[in-house]
């Protein structure tokens, strides 16, 4: 089984503690990080040394993230096809940025994205949709912090958000 964590819009552009200790323990049995843009700064991803990361800017990252790190990702996960963007270039809205996510990457089995801070996991059709939310340790819009976690098991593919509990 593979496990991976999920996260967004974190918009750090160091690594507190408090951050540190909570991502350690959402993430302690996750072997990949997936994070679906907006760090701010590239080098916040750090915190996840020893995992496999997949990583890629949001419309908050400062230019130098955004020169290292992609606008959207494709790769392979236990098989399946993950396909990962922030999304703002689809729209601001979850409803009209799935649209055009389904079309843009249309062999993807998973398709995440981040932006809108609100958490969604879904099917449609026979592709899952995961946006994590955004996972800060207080929300900018009151949503509450949340991730995202997703489970490949031979030929299933799983996804589950998760509130931040401090």
């Amino acid at each position: 089984m593979i496990k991976a964590g999920i996260l967004s819009d974190t918009h750090l552009s160091r690594v507190p503690p408090d951050f540190l200790e909570a991502a350690c323990r959402c993430f302690a049995d996750c072997e990949v990080i997936i994070h679906a843009g907006d760090t701010v700064d590239v080098f916040m991803l750090d915190a996840f040394r020893g995992k496999t990361v997949h990583a890629v800017h949001g419309n908050c990252c400062s230019t130098a993230t955004q020169t290292v790190l992609p606008k959207q990702l494709e790769f392979e996960l236990g098989g399946f096809k993950i396909a990962l963007t922030h999304g703002n270039q689809f729209g601001r809205h979850g409803m009209d940025i799935e649209p055009g996510l389904l079309t843009h990457f249309p062999e993807a089995d998973c398709l995440i994205y981040g932006h809108t801070h609100n958490a969604v996991c879904r099917w449609d059709k026979n592709r899952l949709i995961i946006n994590p939310g955004s996972f800060q340790l207080s929300s900018r819009y009151s949503h509450p912090c949340t991730y995202a976690t997703l489970e490949i098991s031979g030929a299933e593919l799983r996804g589950k958000i998760h509130t931040l509990r401090s």
